[in-house]
């Protein structure tokens, strides 16, 4: 059963010039990799999806559908006056804060994500990268969604950490059933952890498991300039 099916979405000017005929589905428990140029319509796609654009088309939800979102870029100042735990708290505005696995929501979803509750009283300018995107992730872990989307998981983490994320990620995954929604640059991540990944470039151009549809033509017409570029591209998306 679908969590969410798109049919023939379009964003922008006369709802076409930014994002045009995007149509897929996914099941629970899928994991899809969002791929294109940079300007494809990528993070487009996904306001969209959160409702924050004007569209056409339709985006059908699973009813009462949970979604938690970590965006690419988070303007947080580092020397904000405020701890991990007052940050999470804020997200309570949004959803009903669940308990995580019998814990409290924030210090289990703290725990969800590797960091332990005394993370709650550390300033925001305090952690490092890998922290703060750790509690980025804890916060869109808050109120159990059943629909988690990241966008550039790893932009704002050194090279060190990105597997980690990812390992993260996917441990979340297999422990609360939850659907993955994530815009990736890096095709060795989409092989690994993706089971479905979809194309845009403006408009869709593929969608379907990554060994069936990421042909080399496919990426030569996505990205081109040649199959060597597409291993290893750590850059920002749009």
């Amino acid at each position: 059963m679908s969590i969410l099916e798109i049919k023939n979405l379009k964003v922008g000017p006369k709802n076409g010039n930014i994002l045009n005929a995007v149509s897929f589905s996914l099941d629970k428990g899928d994991s899809l990799a969002v791929i294109g140029p940079n300007g494809a319509g990528k993070t487009t796609l996904f306001r969209a999806i959160l409702g924050a654009v004007p569209y056409s088309g339709e985006i059908i939800k699973d009813k009462n559908i949970r979604i938690g979102y970590v965006p690419q870029k988070v303007d947080l100042e580092r020397d904000l006056p405020i701890t991990v735990g007052e940050f999470l708290s804020l997200r309570t505005h949004a959803v009903a804060a669940k308990n995580w696995d019998g814990d409290h929501s924030y210090a289990g979803a703290l725990k969800s994500v590797g960091l332990g509750k005394e993370f709650l009283n550390t300033k925001i300018g305090e952690l490092s990268s890998g922290e703060l995107q750790r509690s980025l992730i804890a916060w869109a872990v808050v109120g159990h969604p059943d629909l988690l989307m990241f966008d550039e998981p790893t932009a704002s983490v050194d090279i060190a950490g990105q597997e980690t994320v990812y390992e993260l990620l996917h441990k979340l995954q297999d422990e609360h059933g939850l659907t993955l929604m994530l815009i990736s640059h890096d095709l060795s991540v989409i092989y690994k952890y993706a089971n479905k990944v979809l194309c845009l470039n403006k408009a869709q151009t593929c969608f379907g498991p990554p060994s069936e549809v990421l042909s080399s033509a496919e990426l030569e017409k996505l990205y081109g300039g040649g199959g060597k570029l597409y291993h290893h591209m750590h850059q920002n998306g749009n």
